[in-house]
């Protein structure tokens, strides 16, 4: 597996679902976010660096394609990384498949910007972290 992408794995649980017995799609977010707070795990230099807490990454967008249900007792993969690093902006791409038969249940895009907490604005990406993203990007799609 490329060192660029981070893979993240749970169970689907009945408070995932909703009324129709497959995850509800507010709990897709959820996932996805555990696959990014994954990524940054995986990847330890960049963790210690943004634990400083002057700068943070903050989610500005996201795009969600739904293409399978997932029900109580799948195991789901969620796959992830930076696709994307511009000097303001960021996109991370992933996927959440099922891991039985490998089918694609979400695809999502995740654009980020990089935020001077003091100042509560978005900064360019550059110096220490953008030397430390720079390596990580993968453009090519995960399927």
């Amino acid at each position: 597996m490329d060192s660029r992408l981070s893979t993240s794995r749970l169970r689907v649980r009945g408070y995932h679902l909703d009324g129709y017995g497959h995850v509800n799609n507010a709990r897709y977010l959820e996932f996805l976010e555990e696959g990014r707070w994954g990524y940054f795990d995986d990847r330890p230099g960049l963790a210690r660096r943004l634990s400083r807490g002057d700068v943070a990454f903050v989610a500005v967008n996201l795009n969600i394609d739904y293409r399978a249900a997932a029900v109580a007792g799948d195991d789901l993969e969620i796959r992830t990384r930076l696709s994307s690093l511009g000097g303001r902006s960021a996109r991370m791409g992933q996927e959440i498949r099922r891991v039985h038969d490998d089918a694609l249940v979400s695809a999502a895009t995740v654009t980020f910007v990089l935020l001077d907490v003091a100042a509560n604005q978005a900064v360019p990406i550059e110096d220490e972290i953008r030397e430390l993203l720079e390596p990580l990007v993968m453009e090519q799609t995960l399927a």
